[in-house]
C-alpha cells in the first residue's frame, strides 16, 4: 500500500469560523488500498476483515488481508452492460451471513428490468458465491435507463432498498409521490423465503407504514429523486441519504427512521420549489407532510463542477479523528465534505475538506467502522481519520 496525503490549504480556518471542527487540522489523509477495478460502485464487508467491491458490469470482488484480489460473484450475463446508471448497483449481506451465507444484490437486467436477487455463498469455499443459488425476490420494469437507486442495507432482520424515480427528467409521471408505485421510494422487506419455495418470495414487516392503508405495503419512505447511497448511523440509528438533484441543487437528508417520510421530490429540489407543471409557488402541501434536507449545495457552489451527491457514512470508531462526523462527496467535482452528524438543518454548508480528481461513486465501511472512498475510475481509498 502507498499513502496518499491530500493537503488542503486554509481549510482549518474556514471550518473553525463556521463552528465545524477541522479534520486533522489541515488535511484529510487517505491510503490507496487497491486499484485496477472496473467501474466500482460500492464497497462493504461481511462482518470480517475482507472488503467486497461491487463492479457495475456484474462482478463482485474481494480484497483480502494480503492485498490479493479474487472474484466472489461473476454474473455479467445477467446484468445490463450499457453502462450509465444501469448495471450491478447494490449489495447487502444478511445479518446472519456467518451462519446462513445469504446475501442480496440489485441490478438492471439486459432487458432493462430492475431485479433484487438472493444468492448464497459456496459451501466449499467462503470466498466464492454459489451462482446456482439464485433466487429472485423482485423484478419490475424500468421506464427509463436513469435514476435507479440501488443502495441496500439491513437494519435488524429487514432489508432496505432505495429506488430512484425511474428516470427521465423532472419525474414527468409523478412516480416519486405516487404511493402505488415503487419508484422514488425506500422499500423495507424481510427478504427470507417465507414459505419454503412457495409462491411468496419475501414478507412485509407488520410495522411498515402503508400496511392496511392506501399505498404499497413495501414502501418505507417516499418523495426521492435518486437516492445514491444511504446509511444508518451506528450510534443513533438515523438514516442519512444523498439524494441527487435535477438541475441546480444536491441534498443530504437525515431522518430518525424514515418511516412514512415524504422527502418532497418532485415538488422540492433541496430547499427550493421545483418548477414542475402546475406548481411554481405557494405551499408544497398542507401541514408537515414533507421533510426538508439538512444540507444542500448548488451545482455552481464551491468553485462549480458539482452535479451529483454521493452519500456516505457517519464515523463512529472510538478515537478516530472523524468520530461523530458524516462524510459525503460529489461524483463530478470530486469534492468531499465532513459535517457533524448532528448538523443543524439549514446551516450553511462549510467548504469541502478536500477537492479530489476522483469520480466518487460511493463510500463504504469495513467491519471496524473505517470509511472508504470508491473512485469509479478503479481505485479504493481508505480515509485514515475515520
Amino acid at each position: 500500500m502507498r499513502r496518499l496525503a491530500i493537503v488542503i490549504a486554509s481549510i482549518a480556518v474556514a471550518l473553525m469560523s463556521l463552528g465545524v471542527p477541522a479534520v486533522s487540522a489541515d488535511s484529510l489523509p487517505m491510503t490507496l488500498v487497491q486499484s485496477g477495478f472496473s467501474d466500482p460502485v460500492f464497497l462493504t464487508n461481511a462482518g470480517d476483515s475482507r472488503l467486497f467491491v461491487v463492479e457495475r458490469g456484474g462482478v463482485i470482488k474481494i480484497i483480502h488481508d494480503d492485498e490479493s484480489v479474487s472474484t466472489f460473484l461473476d454474473i455479467p450475463t445477467l446484468v445490463n452492460q450499457n453502462g450509465g446508471e444501469q448495471g450491478l448497483l447494490g449489495l447487502a449481506f444478511h445479518p446472519n451471513y456467518a451462519s446462513n451465507g445469504l446475501f442480496y444484490v440489485y441490478y438492471t437486467t439486459p432487458s432493462g428490468n430492475e431485479t433484487l436477487v438472493e444468492f448464497k455463498r459456496s459451501t466449499g469455499n467462503p470466498d466464492v458465491a454459489d451462482q446456482n443459488s439464485k433466487r429472485v425476490l423482485l423484478t419490475f420494469s424500468d421506464p427509463y435507463p436513469n435514476h435507479n437507486g440501488g443502495w441496500m442495507a439491513f437494519k435488524g432482520d429487514n432489508l432496505y432498498l432505495s429506488l430512484g424515480d425511474g428516470g427521465s427528467g423532472g419525474d414527468p409521471q409523478n412516480r416519486a409521490q405516487n404511493l402505488d408505485r415503487w419508484w422514488g421510494k425506500i422499500l423495507r422487506i424481510n427478504p427470507l423465503d417465507p414459505d419454503g419455495n412457495g409462491p411468496l418470495t419475501y414478507s412485509i414487516p407488520s410495522g411498515n407504514p402503508f400496511v392496511g392503508r392506501a399505498g404499497k405495503d413495501e414502501i418505507w419512505a417516499y418523495g426521492l429523486r435518486n437516492p445514491w447511497r444511504c446509511s444508518f448511523d451506528d450510534l443513533t440509528g438515523k438514516l442519512f441519504c444523498g439524494d441527487v438533484g435535477q438541475e441546480s441543487y444536491e441534498e443530504v437528508d437525515r431522518v430518525k427512521s424514515g418511516k412514512a417520510v415524504n422527502f418532497g421530490w418532485h415538488k422540492l429540489e433541496g430547499f427550493h420549489y421545483y418548477n414542475w407543471k402546475g406548481h411554481t409557488s405557494g405551499n408544497v402541501c398542507t401541514g408537515s407532510c414533507y421533510k426538508l434536507p439538512i444540507a444542500e449545495y448548488a451545482h455552481s457552489a464551491f468553485g462549480g463542477g458539482n452535479c451529483a451527491v454521493t452519500g456516505g457514512y457517519v464515523s463512529r470508531r472510538s478515537g478516530a479523528d472523524l468520530n461523530g462526523d458524516y462524510v459525503f462527496g460529489d461524483y463530478c467535482s470530486g469534492k468531499v465534505w465532513v459535517i457533524p452528524a448532528d448538523f443543524s438543518p439549514g446551516t450553511t454548508l462549510p467548504n469541502p475538506v478536500v477537492d479530489t480528481d476522483y469520480n466518487i461513486s460511493s463510500f463504504g465501511e469495513d467491519s471496524m467502522g473505517r470509511i472508504y472512498l470508491v473512485d469509479l475510475n478503479g481505485a479504493i481509498y481508505r480515509l485514515d481519520g475515520s
